[in-house]
């Protein structure tokens, strides 16, 4: 085999690892926290005091004249997930426009294999809730929890290799793009123009000072309420308009020198408040479903919840294993020769977490609150563990040739704080 030939999983630079795992940390993290959150939910809403717990999700505060006198639980999934998916929408562009994203070559295995990823659960979760009300929700098991899934990673405790960890994070950056498109598209119910058009001129205004490489908060922070208000009164969710202005973030520098770019600035001082704060909050009171007395068999006999665990645990691996398998046939790549395909199923597994876009999808497809919702929320509970669990059983198992790998990559004869292998593949790429 030739040096040319493209490979499947392949190795960023140096630079761009060590990048990558200083984001995995931070997610590893809020991932622990996402589940403390959930827990607590669980427990609360499982005990005698289960009616404090409604009380305070459905505690109101807002102005009421600006129609933002929302309940607790709703600031948490339309205003704090606004901010997630603002981070979402940084890391997005950034793959984009200086990430492996940039070469459609590079780009094509995780855009297949999170399409793959989408389409198969959606399948799956369609065919089994086929001409019943749960056919509503046929994208909650499309979603993958990048937090939640690397949590289980953290756990494990395994040496899982730097381009596997990439590749993941990669397929749910992606993941989150298509996530975002199937919020905007299919689940908005009413359109107001008017307010949807208002929202582009503050909008505007904020692209035009970050274009400028403004950091003033008391200037950018205004502009950001007022666009995420106007929208979220348009109809469409307000989480679209954090994507919106992350993608407004210029990535590339004005000017030659060290430092990082604006986008990577706002990601470093955005990203502890979205993974510590804004998604364990969301967690929390999108996860306490009261489970005793009936209702979890009540929720297993209902096609919504096996659609879900199905989708997720089933049509995860199913897309993406496939996906894979399928971009290797037709074009020139080949699985790097350091990974085995029980790697690819092992991932595959982990994408099967899905947990705060999939709760939030089924908070809009059926109601928060609504029996169907507390069906969507066991469902995606009980398909994340399962998934976690399988994940962990064959991973675990490929334990001690990660470790290998991880010692490989880490070699540095020359001791000049860059791994011998990244250097070698620099030089080999310079030929």
């Amino acid at each position: 085999m030739t040096r040319s030939t493209p490979r499947l999983f392949a190795r960023r630079s140096w630079a761009e690892t060590r990048r990558i795992g200083d984001i995995l940390r931070r997610e590893t993290v809020g991932g622990v926290l996402l589940l403390v959150g959930a827990g607590v939910a669980l427990l609360w809403a499982n005990s005698p005091w289960r009616d404090a717990y409604t009380a305070l999700a459905e505690l109101r505060v807002g102005p009421a004249a600006l129609h933002l006198d929302l309940s607790l639980a709703t600031w948490a999934a339309d205003g704090l997930l606004a901010i997630f998916f603002f981070v979402a929408g940084l890391e997005l562009k950034r793959e984009f426009v200086a990430g492996d994203l940039r070469s459609p070559s590079r780009a094509l295995l995780p855009v297949a294999a999170a399409v793959g990823g989408m389409i198969a659960p959606a399948i799956i979760y369609a065919a089994i809730n086929l001409g019943g009300e749960g056919l509503a929700g046929w994208a909650i098991p499309t979603a993958t929890d990048i937090a939640f899934a690397l949590s289980v990673l953290a756990l494990i405790g395994s040496s899982l290799p730097d381009a596997l960890r990439t590749f993941l994070l990669t397929l749910a950056v992606v993941d989150d793009l298509l996530a975002i498109t199937i919020i905007a598209f299919f689940y908005t119910d009413s359109l107001e123009i008017v307010p949807l058009l208002l929202a582009l001129l503050p909008l505007a205004a904020f692209t035009l000072l970050v274009q400028r490489r403004v950091r003033s908060w008391w200037l950018l922070l205004p502009l950001a309420f007022l666009t995420w208000a106007l929208v979220h009164e348009s109809g469409v969710h307000a989480t679209v308009a954090g994507v919106l202005m992350g993608f407004a973030v210029p990535v590339i520098r004005r000017r030659e020198g060290p430092g990082p770019g604006l986008a990577e600035h706002f990601e470093h001082r955005w990203r502890p408040l979205s993974a510590g704060v804004a998604v364990p909050v969301f967690a929390f009171f999108a996860s306490g479903v009261t489970v005793v007395g009936g209702g979890l068999s009540a929720a297993f006999a209902d096609p919504i919840t096996l659609g879900i665990v199905a989708g997720l645990v089933v049509g995860k691996v199913v897309g993406i294993t496939g996906a894979t398998w399928l971009v290797q046939r037709i074009t020139r790549a080949e699985l790097s020769e350091d990974l085995a395909w029980s790697d690819v199923f092992g991932l595959s597994l982990l994408a099967g977490i899905g947990f705060t876009v999939s709760l939030l999808i089924g908070e809009l497809a059926f109601g928060t609150g609504s029996a169907a919702d507390d069906h969507v929320k066991i469902g995606v509970l009980t398909a994340s563990l399962l998934a976690a669990l399988l994940a962990t059983v064959v991973l675990r198992y490929r334990n001690r040739t990660y470790r290998r790998i991880h010692e490989l990559e880490r070699i540095d004869r020359d001791h000049d704080d860059v791994p011998d292998v990244y250097e070698e593949e620099e030089l080999d790429d310079g030929r």
